[in-house]
């Protein structure tokens, strides 16, 4: 899917050429007859002012986030066969962990049949299983190290965390394979990945649902797929700010994961959780993969005529 279109209109220039038109006509014509047409022509007028006062609004820009989740990620790609057949079109992306991986393949433009087929795929599980996914990323989408994600078909964003600084990292740029395999370096399961002097490892750890990184990007509405299964309450109390003990004994204690993720459901317009009970995120067996791209189907389904809404909206506008 590509961008939506954006609206341009140019009324002063249809209104010289009108302009021109009468004066040539009366310089010509009787009275009367010139009285007639300058009649009809203002009348045109007005209702051509008017439908350019309706659709020079801003078009609405639509924003996809992908939340973390492992193996879970594999219900993202049905609910992204939904929103493809309802073809909502999306502007902008953001995701994190195996997020960033759905994410940034579909903004580099592959399409849902092949996403589908690289998760029921045995050498895909086994990598994602085994921790060594770097290079068949890099082979889907290229080694170039000075890449600029807002360029890419659909604009992507991902997220990261500083594991010195403690601190999360939003990608813009550089090495896109990379980017996306450092996004989902969840720790004691895959290594740190090193970017300009930073070990970055999952961005789960401070912004599991990046929300609030699309709506930066310009998207005015925001649909949201969250593999999340256990909420939990924001806890208020910091280490930090409370006694000066940093790192991660504050952030074990105050979980600023919890009230980010918090703040950005309540941010999405359309938040869409696939009900995945008694799924993990390192079930990478095939069987597992199946069944939960079918329920992200069925969960996208349950949504359609909310994205239906969406896209009659983004539409109207054009």
């Amino acid at each position: 899917m590509g961008k939506v279109d954006r609206c341009k209109h140019d009324s002063d220039s249809l209104y010289g050429i009108l302009n021109t038109y009468i004066v040539d006509v009366s310089n010509r014509m009787s009275l009367g007859f010139c009285v007639c047409i300058c009649s009809f022509f203002l009348v045109f007028c007005t209702l051509s002012l008017n439908a350019q006062t309706h659709k020079t609004g801003k078009c609405p820009k639509v924003g996809l986030v992908l939340g973390g989740g492992g193996a879970k990620g594999a219900a993202q790609v049905g609910v992204l066969k939904v929103i493809d057949q309802v073809g909502v079109p999306i502007d902008y992306i953001a995701g994190t962990s195996i997020g960033a991986i759905v994410g940034g393949l579909y903004s580099v433009g592959y399409s849902v049949e092949q996403l589908d087929s690289l998760f029921r795929n045995e050498r895909w599980i086994d990598l994602f299983a085994n921790g060594s996914v770097l290079e068949l990323l890099e082979d889907m989408v290229g080694r170039n190290d000075s890449i600029d994600f807002s360029c890419l078909p659909i604009p992507f964003r991902c997220v990261a965390a500083d594991l010195r600084k403690h601190q999360e990292v939003v990608l813009k740029s550089g090495n896109l394979a990379q980017s996306m395999r450092a996004s989902m370096a969840i720790p004691g399961a895959f290594k740190p990945v090193k970017i300009d002097g930073r070990v970055l490892v999952d961005g789960g750890m401070f912004n599991n649902l990046p929300v609030d990184v699309v709506r930066a990007m310009g998207a005015d509405i925001v649909i949201a797929v969250d593999l999340a299964q256990n909420k939990h309450e924001t806890r208020d109390f910091s280490l930090k700010e409370t006694l000066g003990i940093g790192g991660l004994l504050d952030w074990l204690v105050s979980r600023p994961d919890w009230k980010k993720h918090n703040e950005n459901r309540e941010l999405a317009d359309l938040y869409i959780n696939p009900r995945l009970d008694g799924y993990g995120a390192a079930n990478f067996n095939k069987k597992d993969i199946n069944r939960m791209i079918e329920i992200g189907t069925e969960t996208g389904n349950a949504f359609r005529k909310d994205l239906e809404e969406i896209k009659r909206r983004v539409m109207s506008e054009k």
